[in-house]
């Protein structure tokens, strides 16, 4: 097993970046990767609440199956800072923009200023009101076959039923065990979904579920509202998945229903921009179903496509400064723009 030491580090903010990420996990951690290689001030500010916390470990993420997911984030910040980008510890509470640039307020007093804003807050997952759910969530209760199918393979699995999602995922983990049952609890299968199910081998037990039954630390059954018990050893619970974003507010953006019915999410195009010029987002704030891979792979897209933005503007004002040498205006944000270049030693 790898132990990873986590040394407490202390940073002292500066006043103004080219970029600020809010969102320390894999989407934010990469896209802040790409600035720093680029030679950009980079500051990653991160509440460290990520939603894998209670998993045992990552999967599907080739070179890293089954890594610890804090240990997946300590060595994305050693690497970052390696190339002298900056994570600190600290909660957003408002971003707001001050002429050309956005001032991040953070919860503590604390506030930096940014030309550009990469969000990568995630989402919370919203859990059905059955006793003993939460609690287990990300251990034996799980949602995802790609995921933890593997690690639950060839259990005896209860699909809870709480939305449309509810016999795609039970056709899912039939994939990976033949002792698969469906509660139909709030979302009853149709006619057409009944006779999949019962092609495929999968039981449907009706009523609406109340508890869960646990015995020695693991689920041993599902306890349904008229009193009737079903022996399970894992649950399998599609959350509702509300992106993290309540601090854009003051910006103009806000959390829109997913076209898939699952939650709420930011909207963006393919390469993350929003509708607000100079703000991205990467990750599970805008992409309900990514896994780690694809988040950090859209961090690094928009980290890519934020530092084209900039080389975009700072050209553009350059241009001006070599047209009109005499603009005194022209000259200082050049010159603004030269001192930063200087600081990261181009």
């Amino acid at each position: 097993m790898v132990v990873v030491e986590v040394v407490a580090m202390t940073f002292q903010l500066s006043d103004s970046y080219d970029v600020t990420v809010v969102g320390g996990g894999a989407a934010g951690l990469n896209g802040a990767l790409m600035l720093a290689r680029s030679r950009r001030s980079v500051v990653v500010i991160d509440a460290g609440s990520p939603r894998n916390a209670p998993a045992d470990g990552v999967h599907g993420l080739l070179a890293r199956d089954g890594m610890p997911p804090a240990e997946l984030v300590e060595r994305g910040r050693a690497e970052v800072r390696a190339y002298g980008g900056q994570v600190v510890t600290g909660e957003v509470g408002a971003v707001t923009r001050e002429g050309d640039r956005f001032v991040v307020a953070l919860a503590d007093g604390r506030a930096v200023r940014a030309r550009r804003l990469l969000v990568t807050t995630g989402l919370v997952d919203e859990l059905p009101d059955v006793a003993g759910l939460r609690e287990r969530w990300g251990r034996d209760v799980v949602h995802c076959a790609y995921c933890h199918g593997w690690e639950v393979r060839d259990q005896a699995i209860g699909v809870l039923a709480t939305g449309p999602m509810a016999v795609h995922q039970a056709l899912m983990f039939r994939q990976l065990s033949a002792d698969v049952t469906l509660f139909s609890h709030a979302q009853p299968p149709t006619a057409e979904q009944a006779e999949q199910l019962a092609a495929r081998g999968v039981d449907v037990v009706a009523g609406e579920v109340a508890a869960l039954e646990i015995a020695g630390d693991r689920i041993v059954g599902v306890r349904l509202a008229d009193g009737r018990a079903v022996g399970r050893e894992v649950i399998v619970v599609a959350s509702r998945m509300v992106a993290r974003a309540g601090f854009l507010a003051t910006l103009g953006l806000r959390p829109v229903e997913h076209p898939s019915g699952m939650g709420e999410h930011i909207p963006a195009d393919a390469l993350g921009r929003t509708d607000v010029p100079g703000v991205w987002v990467a990750g599970n704030v805008t992409d309900l179903t990514a896994q780690v891979g694809a988040a950090a792979a859209a961090g690094a897209t928009a980290g890519a496509q934020i530092n084209a933005d900039l080389i975009a503007e700072e050209t553009r004002l350059a241009v001006e400064a070599y047209r009109n040498p005499f603009s005194g205006e022209a000259e200082a944000r050049v010159a603004e723009l030269v001192a930063g270049d200087r600081r990261h030693g181009v």
